[in-house]
C-alpha cells in the first residue's frame, strides 16, 4: 500500500528518537522525546486550498522541522507516519 496525500498534506516518517543523552545516560522508551525532525516520503499536488492558492515546497527526501503537536499518526504495513499540511513543516534541514 501507499499513502497519496491530497490538498497540501505531506506524508513524514519520524526520526528515530535519541536512546542516549550526550553524557552516555542510556534512556529507556518512554523518557525518550519524540523527535520534532522527520523525513517527507510523499508531497500532495497543492493547488486551491481554503480559496487560496498552495505551492509546495517541499519535496520528497526533505529532511524537515515540523511544529510539536501537528498532524496525524498513521500506522500502515507495520511503519508509522505523520499526516501534516505544508504549513505545520516549520524549516527545511539542508
Amino acid at each position: 500500500m501507499k499513502l497519496v496525500p491530497l490538498g497540501d498534506r505531506v506524508v513524514l516518517k519520524q526520526l528515530k528518537a535519541e536512546e542516549t543523552t550526550k553524557s552516555g545516560i542510556v534512556l529507556p522508551g518512554q523518557a525518550q522525546e519524540k523527535p520534532q525532525q522527520a523525513e517527507v516520503v510523499a508531497v500532495g499536488p497543492g493547488g486551491m486550498v481554503d480559496g487560496k492558492e498552495v505551492k509546495m515546497e517541499v519535496v520528497v527526501g526533505d529532511q524537515v522541522i515540523y511544529s510539536k503537536y501537528a498532524g496525524t499518526e498513521v500506522k500502515l504495513d507495520g511503519e508509522e507516519y505523520i499526516v501534516v499540511r505544508q504549513n505545520d513543516i516549520l524549516a527545511v534541514v539542508k
